[in-house]
């Protein structure tokens, strides 16, 4: 009998939401690096389209040219007004 607290882990978790984001669309800010990098690349693997912001420009392209497909990279500080409004962020 399987104890009730513990949770049954799927052999392959990834397979189980493919395709669950098909069509929508995802602004996932600090996405050169870290946290934002893999959610991106989850997000992109589930379907979605990603647009990546972050403020340097060659990590950018780098993570743009990692996830490879459905992503357009956006530089640009969030935290900055004249980016937002002026700037490349302007065209999300």
């Amino acid at each position: 009998m399987l104890h009730p607290r513990r949770p049954i882990a799927h052999p392959e978790p990834w397979r189980t939401y493919v395709g669950r984001l098909d069509g929508k669309i995802a602004l996932i800010t600090g996405g050169n690096s870290g946290i934002g990098l893999a959610t991106a690349k989850h997000f992109v693997n589930e379907g979605a389209y990603v647009f990546l912001t972050g403020r340097r420009d060659p990590e950018l392209a780098a993570a743009v040219e990692e996830i490879g497909r459905h992503v357009t990279g956006v530089q640009g500080d969030v935290s900055s007004l004249g980016d937002l409004v002026d700037g490349g962020l302007a065209q999300v």
